[in-house]
C-alpha cells in the first residue's frame, strides 16, 4: 500500500487521461456547449483552491456513485460528463488536498446539465416574469392585456423573446461572483466558508431577477424587443446597474475568516481513486452501448405510423394534413426544438385532456399561429413532469417517449 501511495499523483493523472480519452466525444460536447466557463472553473480551482480540514472524499464520492448509477441507467450523457468532472475533482483533492468551494459551484453551473435545467426552465421563468412586468406597468401605460410574453399596447402587439430574457447573464452574474469571492480571499489571504458562499449566491440569483426584470420594462417602454444595438445597450446597462454594482457593494457585508487548518492524514486515499474510477470506467463503456428506444411500442393506432419517417433514432416525425406529429425519446423538449427552429413560443401551460394532463403550447412564425399539444407516455398513460418519467425509467426500466402534435390555429 505504501508503495502504491508513491505513486499516488501518477496513478490520479493516469486514469484521468485514459478516462477523457475514452469520453472524449461526450468532453468535447461538453466544451463546446461551455468552454469559457469550463476553463474557468478549472483556473479558479488551480487559483483558489485551499487546504480544507473537511474530509470531502465520502461527500464526492456519493456524488459520483448517483450521477453514474442515472448515467448507466439512462444513458444521460449530460449526467456523466459532470460525473468525470467531479472524478477530476476528487482527483484534486486527493493528490494536493486542496479545495475550492467556490470552483466547485461553477462547475456545477457551467455543466451540460445544469443547460438542460436551464433551457427547460426558460418558459416558465420568461411567462413569469413578463405577468410580473405587466402587473407593474398597466399602473403607468394603457396595456390592453398580455397573453403569454405578448403585450397589447395601444393595439399594437410586443413579443417578449427568449433574447430579452438575459439568461446567458445569469452565468455570466454568477461567474462574475465568483471571481469576486476568490479575489477577495486572495487579497486578505482569508476564506469565506460554505454557508457565506451560499448566501453570496443566493444575493447574485435575486440581483439577476430584479435584472432581468428591470431589463424587461425599460425594453417594453422603449419598444426594443427585436435585437438591435439599443436592445443589447439595454441589456449591458441593466446587468451593469442592478448586477455587477450591488454585487461590489454587498460583498462588503461578506467578511473572509482566518482558519487555523490542521490537516489530519487521509485516511486510503487509493481507495478513492480506484473504487470510483471502477465506477466511471464501467459507466463509461455502457453508455457507448447502442440503445433500442421501443418508440413506437404499444403506440396508439389512431397514429398511422406506417406513413411516418425516423428522421434519426431518437425522432419519428408523421406528417398529415391536418397534424404535425413527433415520436421523440424524453430528452427532445418541444419548446427548445420549436424555439430552435425559429418559432417564437407565445404561451406553455398544462391543461387536462380527458382525465389526464398534458402540456399546450402557443406559438407563432411568419405572422402564423400554431397550437402544439405534448406530454410523455409511459405504460399507455400520459405524464407532464420528466422528473416523474425518468424515475420510473430509471427504477422500472420501462420505455418512455414523448408526443408532441402541432397544428395551425
Amino acid at each position: 500500500m505504501n508503495h502504491l501511495l508513491k505513486y499516488l499523483k501518477a496513478i490520479g493523472i493516469f486514469i484521468v487521461f485514459c478516462l477523457l480519452i475514452i469520453n472524449y466525444k461526450i468532453v468535447l460536447t461538453g466544451l463546446d456547449s461551455n468552454l469559457f466557463g469550463i476553463i474557468f472553473s478549472i483556473a479558479l480551482f488551480f487559483i483558489g483552491g485551499r487546504k480544507t480540514t473537511l474530509n470531502l472524499n465520502f461527500p464526492l464520492f456519493t456524488m459520483i456513485f448517483i450521477l453514474e448509477f442515472i448515467s448507466y441507467r439512462l444513458h444521460t450523457k449530460s449526467v456523466h460528463f459532470l460525473a468525470l468532472a467531479l472524478f477530476v475533482c476528487l482527483i484534486y483533492y486527493n493528490i494536493t488536498q486542496k479545495f475550492s468551494f467556490i470552483a466547485f459551484i461553477c462547475i456545477l453551473l457551467f455543466s451540460s446539465l445544469f443547460n438542460t435545467f436551464f433551457d427547460y426552465m426558460t418558459t416558465e421563468i420568461k411567462q413569469s416574469l413578463c405577468y410580473y412586468v405587466y402587473v407593474t406597468l398597466k399602473i403607468f401605460i394603457p396595456i390592453n392585456k398580455i397573453e403569454g410574453v405578448n403585450f397589447y399596447i395601444n393595439n399594437s402587439k410586443i413579443t417578449v423573446d427568449t433574447a430579452c430574457m438575459g439568461l446567458s447573464m445569469f452565468k455570466t452574474g454568477l461567474l462574475s461572483g465568483a471571481l469576486l469571492l476568490t479575489l477577495e480571499e486572495k487579497k486578505h489571504q482569508k476564506y469565506f466558508n460554505i454557508i457565506q458562499i451560499f448566501r453570496f449566491c443566493c444575493l447574485l440569483i435575486v440581483l439577476n431577477i430584479i435584472s432581468n426584470y428591470f431589463r424587461i420594462i425599460t425594453l417594453i417602454l422603449f419598444n426594443c424587443t427585436e435585437e438591435n444595438v439599443l436592445h443589447h445597450t439595454i441589456g449591458l446597462l441593466c446587468f451593469v446597474f442592478y448586477q455587477i454594482i450591488p454585487m461590489l457593494f454587498l460583498i462588503r457585508f461578506f467578511k473572509p475568516k482566518k482558519e487555523n487548518i490542521k490537516i489530519k492524514k487521509n485516511l486510503y486515499p487509493i481507495f478513492f481513486i480506484i473504487i470510483p474510477a471502477i465506477l466511471v470506467f464501467t459507466t463509461s463503456f455502457e453508455i457507448k452501448k447502442e440503445q433500442h428506444y421501443n418508440l413506437l411500442e404499444n403506440l396508439n393506432p389512431e397514429y398511422q405510423n406506417k406513413k411516418g419517417v425516423w428522421v434519426n433514432t431518437e425522432v419519428f416525425k408523421i406528417s398529415t394534413p391536418q397534424k404535425l406529429i413527433y415520436i421523440k425519446t424524453p430528452n427532445h423538449n418541444p419548446l427548445v426544438c420549436w424555439t430552435g427552429a425559429g418559432y417564437k413560443i407565445i404561451e406553455s401551460k398544462e391543461i387536462k385532456k380527458g382525465n389526464e394532463k398534458i402540456w399546450l403550447v402557443k406559438m407563432e412564425k411568419n405572422q402564423i399561429q400554431y397550437f402544439s399539444y405534448w406530454w410523455y407516455e409511459c405504460n399507455n398513460k400520459k405524464y407532464t413532469s420528466l422528473i416523474e418519467v425518468l424515475l420510473i425509467k430509471l427504477f422500472d426500466n420501462k420505455p418512455v417517449r414523448l408526443v408532441n402534435e402541432t397544428s395551425k390555429v
